[in-house]
């Protein structure tokens, strides 16, 4: 039974407005109460299950996006992952726009049996940011794909991660390619939630200066108050941030490779690719598009694509300019601002260092990029 509230209310843009004074409130008061009762799931084949039983169970979250529509072919054709849902936020462009580029990409890996969820349609308590600049106006760099035969699972985003989560404590972890809205949201709403989820991997942030502001990266920039409430849930997370996605440019001879496939993500990969170069090319970009989010997804299929060092990383999210800064100590102490003269310190000084982020410091950009080539187009020559 869904709460009262929500049998009211059933549209979603309503659902966030209710969550969100919960979600915020609990950052100062404690999570909220749990979600009702979920729907249920579409069943994937028999032959499906068989091939992923011995899988990573895996939640995308994401906001599609030309990244996010290779992360999420590279997830969906790679056997080390069970993609058991797939959940869209606004992001990179509005929410009716994410919603069915997901979808679209779950049709074009012939993974229909993938539950697609709606999630949040904006920020937490800030105004909605977009980067049509980067994505063009549908998401995919300008390239028109039929629209999606499928529909989303009426379950919104939250209340799918917390069910999917519970039924397999221990076992899946969050994908989070986009702010940070609808993971916050389920953390908050289920007191038992973060316990519960094995880890989460994400693509944002930055240890060296941020692409919107120079402090901050897009994603926490979006939504600076989700990211924190997700550094400072208890899970074990692994940030794969600027640092390294910065250094995997989508080049000329990658993009023909994708063009030389046949198969239905190939063909799509290699014409978003190219209208998305031919985009950067327009905009006086000497550079190839940067594929942040496969790389992220990447760190679960090949981590030794990726290297890692622990940090312990929070949040800024008061700051006029520096606000979805992701800060990284390495070691003791965590110092914080000294406290104004003649007024009473609410919050220590210091802190004793307790690492919470396996952050990515360097990459293996031809690695990378021979196993997201070979993943999509089919071919089986991804190793070294």
């Amino acid at each position: 039974m869904k709460p009262d509230w929500f049998q009211r209310n059933p549209d979603r843009r309503m659902f966030l407005k209710v969550t969100t004074g919960s979600a915020i409130a609990a950052m100062v008061h404690g999570p909220s109460r749990a979600f009702g009762a979920p729907y249920g799931l579409p069943q994937a084949t028999a032959s499906h299950r068989a091939e992923v039983t011995t899988a990573a169970k895996v939640i995308i979250d994401t906001d599609p996006g030309v990244d996010d529509a290779f992360a999420l072919m590279l997830a969906m054709r790679s056997p080390e992952l069970n993609v058991m849902a797939v959940t869209a936020v606004a992001g990179n462009l509005p929410l009716e726009i994410t919603l069915p580029n997901a979808l679209r990409m779950v049709e074009i890996c012939d993974r229909t049996d993938i539950p697609v969820a709606a999630g949040a349609s904006a920020p937490l308590i800030r105004q909605q940011v977009t980067a049509s600049y980067a994505h063009g106006e549908n998401g995919l760099g300008g390239v028109t794909l039929p629209p999606p035969k499928i529909t989303a699972v009426k379950e919104h985003a939250a209340e799918l991660i917390c069910r999917i989560v519970l039924e397999h404590p221990g076992e899946v972890t969050l994908i989070g390619l986009g702010p940070l809205t609808n993971l916050a949201l389920a953390l908050r709403s289920e007191p038992g939630l973060a316990k519960a989820i094995k880890s989460i991997v994400l693509m944002g942030g930055s240890l060296s200066g941020g692409n919107v502001t120079p402090a901050a990266e897009f994603n926490f920039y979006v939504d600076p108050e989700a990211a924190s409430i997700v550094f400072n849930s208890g899970v074990p997370i692994t940030m794969v941030g600027l640092d390294v996605t910065r250094k995997v440019e989508l080049t000329e001879p990658y993009i023909r490779q994708l063009e030389a496939g046949t198969n239905k993500p190939s063909r799509a990969a290699a014409g978003i690719a190219r209208a998305i170069m031919a985009t950067y090319r327009g905009h006086g970009e000497k550079g190839g598009p940067t594929l942040h989010d496969p790389l992220a997804v990447s760190a679960l299929i090949r981590p030794d694509i990726l290297t890692f060092e622990s940090y312990r990383v929070q949040i800024e999210t008061n700051g006029l300019i520096t606000a979805g800064e992701s800060v990284g100590w390495k070691r003791a102490p965590i110092r914080y601002a000294a406290a104004f003269e003649n007024s009473p310190r609410v919050t220590p000084s210091e802190e004793a260092f307790t690492a919470n982020t396996k952050v990515a410091v360097d990459v293996r950009p031809d690695s990378f990029f021979r196993l997201l080539v070979d993943r999509i187009t089919g071919n089986k020559q991804d190793n070294g």
